[in-house]
């Protein structure tokens, strides 16, 4: 084709030109996959950066973030003019008049390269290709990289092309843009606008002369030039790009003098702004977004999202500092408790002597060391043993100590852990997720990751499948040794709950006094009348979606269920009856304020809503009916304008974990305290109970929300019934002196869930022996409707509340210095 050109020198020039053309059609299509992908048209029209996305609370506090690369994009007005001034003086002085390939500065750099000066002849917009690209990464290369200096020259012409072809697209204002927002800056920091807030704590727009300087000056090299670690490099490099600006006529000689004596005066920000307090909320966003990214094809990492949650940030922080204020009392009182004794203990009391080594099998490390020693036990035991230094948690700070692997498991079993929710059940929005102490330590999410016994806290659901049978809150019952018949592998077993004071009053008991009191003779009476299934049925239909087994103690809460779904529960009964599915996004705008996705709270109706009130009447007893659990909060100041709270406490066996449920008109909150090794608990009701473990949580909690009048939540009652009230309610519950020994705990009338046989349970036979079958007469198991007056929705007179609240100040100053329920 070629021999047609008669002149040579034409001919090999058009064979050359062939060539040419050919190799780089080759390194465009990767022929033969020699030479790695490219970037493509569609590609430079849409760049993949990887941009932060933002995580706000609902009043717009910005509390976290999540990124691959930090980096935040600004645009092209936001940005200092000496800003781009010193990065076209410093790194590509020709840069608006080449198209991407500096011709003049490459055939310097080459003669000035032989000539023993080493210099870079890369532009602004090659650099970009590289950065934006990756152009040398491994997706970008091909058989080509075996070849050193060839893979050079293919790697430096693959950045030419990408050049061109941004060049012919892009402005050059927007290339300076893009440059600014893709280049790092040390310390995981990418793009101009993280760098002017790591290192100067302001907006790139208020960057000055000598800060512009010392930021461009970091890109030859950010770790030898970082200012923070390197202040006086950094302070040399800045003056040489000062002088460049001065050379390219950017800068008089009298403003170089003037910038180049400024100090430093490095101001460092923060850029991961409130993420230490909203560690576990951004962790739990990330799980609950996780599907909802998947379906829309976002990546929650690099999209550049703002994510608005239902986060009240002033709730968030009073539950804070509630928690802290209180876990650190707590874990000196577990202190003290313990001593210089062991804390794993088994139910009867005995110390479980190889449990820091049952612990250590469990870990990855574990698994490493009997990997590489064949297993061999001394080997093994040596490194686990051997101290080494490490940074550790406490509540004074984080401290350094000499630790083994051993000595952290000891250690780190003996601190309490908590986890908290409150939600507004009318709209389905969570207003405060703390899910732990520290996520910096403590990962795991104690709101809805960790599930744990409920306890007393499960009762309620007895009593709803009471109402529900027929019964109202007046039916009564005698406190009384009983014995409950099941069946397990075909045996028919008894089981015989205690009460946690070990007696029984023999008195007749309102199923508002026996919950409000929570007894646990009564509660098993009633799971019997109901059925233990129609119990597990009701707590499901409220929000509890934990495997939940029917055996007869099910009420008193042997199952393992999350706070999370807690507190889903009882805001069943606020809520009117409708259970709202909590919501912990609100919305999710784009990179550009465009609105993508508005969550919504998925309600249903579950309950009636004569019931739902007759329940939170029911809870009331916790603060009004004589000897309630609930009385504990008296100590704190939320008693104003005839407020009133519905709670239960809650203790598993064995003081293993301590809950409070409480509801107020407004909101309903779930606190669970507790180790996360469940054979390391407090060793009396004293220390260990629910209402002195997790109630005062919520007491310091809801003091600090009704002191702040911005959160608009006041003091106030329940709502009256909006429909008329069949059941009788009213029913005064006689006063008796106080049974100081008496505490809400399931220390030994559980029938335990065994994790080898979660089908079956087995009985608890020790103790009293009982004297009374649970059949009792059916006129006072279930009083007949027909025999009782049913009250108005309107007819609860507010002087007997008033009245009731008196008998308990009284009765609480008779008895200030015993023990509190």
């Amino acid at each position: 084709m070629f021999k047609r050109i008669k002149n040579k020198s034409f001919r090999y020039a058009c064979i050359a030109l062939y060539f040419v053309v050919l190799f780089f059609c080759a390194l465009e299509l990767n022929f033969l996959w020699l030479f790695g992908y490219s970037p493509t048209i569609k590609d430079i029209k849409s760049p993949a950066i990887n941009i932060v996305s933002e995580l706000y609370t609902s009043d717009g506090k910005l509390i976290g973030k999540y990124f691959k690369e930090n980096r935040t994009p600004v645009e092209y007005d936001s940005i200092s003019p000496a800003l781009i001034d010193a990065l076209v003086a410093t790194e590509d002085v020709r840069f608006y008049k080449h198209s991407g390939i500096d011709i003049r500065s490459l055939l310097s750099s080459i003669v000035s390269t032989a000539g023993g000066d080493k210099r870079g002849a890369s532009t602004i917009t090659q650099q970009l290709a590289k950065n934006l690209y990756s152009t040398r990464n491994r997706k970008s290369q091909g058989f080509i990289k075996y070849i050193p200096l060839v893979r050079t020259v293919i790697y430096k012409l693959k950045e030419w092309v990408t050049a061109y072809k941004l060049e012919n697209y892009y402005t050059k204002n927007e290339i300076i843009t893009l440059y600014l927002n893709t280049v790092p800056f040390g310390n995981n920091t990418f793009g101009i606008k993280t760098a002017s807030k790591r290192y100067f704590n302001k907006n790139v727009n208020r960057l000055q002369v000598e800060e512009a300087a010392l930021l461009v000056g970091m890109l030859k090299a950010t770790t030898t030039y970082n200012p923070i670690r390197n202040p006086e490099k950094s302070l040399e490099r800045r003056n040489i790009v000062l002088s460049q600006m001065q050379k390219y006529d950017y800068l008089t000689e009298k403003e170089y003098v003037k910038y180049s004596q400024r100090p430093l005066k490095i101001n460092p920000g923060s850029i991961d702004e409130g993420s230490d307090g909203g560690s576990y909320l951004r962790s739990a966003v990330s799980r609950y977004l996780e599907k909802w990214c998947e379906e829309n094809d976002y990546d929650l990492y690099a999209d550049g999202l703002k994510i608005y949650t239902t986060i009240d940030s002033r709730m968030q922080q009073y539950a804070e500092e509630a928690v802290n204020n209180h876990m650190k009392i707590l874990q000196r009182r577990f202190e003290n408790v313990w001593g210089n004794e062991n804390p794993w203990r088994t139910s009867d009391g005995k110390e479980i002597l190889d449990f820091p080594e049952k612990a250590a099998q469990r870990l990855p490390y574990y698994t490493f060391l009997k990997k590489r020693y064949n297993g061999n036990q001394d080997s093994i035991d040596f490194y686990l043993n051997r101290p080494k230094k490490m940074k550790v948690f406490s509540w004074n700070g984080e401290k350094e100590v000499d630790f083994s692997t051993i000595d952290s498991i000891k250690y780190y079993a003996k601190i309490l852990n908590t986890g908290m929710m409150t939600l507004d059940p009318f709209n389905g929005h969570i207003k405060v997720w703390v899910g732990g102490i520290n996520h910096n330590y403590f990962k795991y999410d104690h709101v809805n990751q960790a599930k744990r016994q409920a306890g007393s806290t499960f009762k309620p659901f007895a009593y709803l499948a009471a109402l529900e049978s027929g019964m109202s809150p007046c039916d009564k019952y005698i406190d009384q040794a009983v014995r409950i018949p099941y069946t397990m592998r075909g045996k028919t077993e008894y089981w015989e709950p205690k009460n946690s004071s070990y007696t029984f009053s023999g008195r007749e008991m309102s199923l508002r006094w026996a919950m409000g009191k929570s007894v646990n003779s009564i509660t098993a009476q009633i799971t019997e009348k109901v059925g233990a299934e129609n119990v597990v049925k009701y707590a499901h239909e409220c929000g509890i979606e934990s495997d939940l087994k029917a055996v007869p103690s099910v009420s008193l809460g042997p199952n393992d269920v999350s706070v999370f779904e807690m507190v889903k529960a009882y805001g069943t009964f606020l809520n009117k009856g409708v259970r709202s599915e909590p919501i912990l996004v609100e919305k999710i705008l784009d990179l550009d304020g465009k609105l993508i996705e508005e969550f919504k709270s998925e309600q249903k109706r579950t309950l009636s809503e004569e019931i739902a009130w007759l329940m939170l009447y029911m809870l009331r007893g916790g603060m009004e009916e004589p000897e309630g659990t609930s009385q504990a909060l008296w100590e704190w100041d939320l008693w104003k304008n005839n407020n009133q709270i519905g709670g239960k406490t809650g203790t598993s066996s064995d003081y293993v974990d301590g809950w409070y449920m409480g509801v107020t008109k407004d909101l309903v909150t779930g606190v669970w305290v507790g180790c996360d090794e469940r054979s390391v608990h407090f060793k009396t009701s004293e220390t260990g109970e629910g209402s002195r473990t997790a109630l005062p949580i919520f007491g310091k909690f809801m003091e600090k929300i009704y002191r702040d009048k911005s959160l608009g939540i006041s003091q106030g009652p329940f709502p009256k019934p909006g429909v008329k009230i069949t059941r009788e309610y009213q029913c005064v519950s006689p006063r008796f002196s106080r049974d100081t020994s008496f505490v809400d705990s399931l220390i030994i009338d559980t029938i335990s869930i065994p994790k080898e046989d979660l089908d079956t349970a087995k009985g608890v036979n020790s103790g009293p022996k009982p004297i009374i079958s649970t059949k009792l007469p059916e006129n006072r198991a279930n009083p007949a409707p027909e025999n009782k007056t049913p009250a108005s929705p309107k007819s609860e007179p507010s002087t007997e509340v008033n009245q009731t609240r008196k008998e308990i100040r009284d009765e609480r100053k008779q008895n200030k210095n015993k023990p509190v329920n």
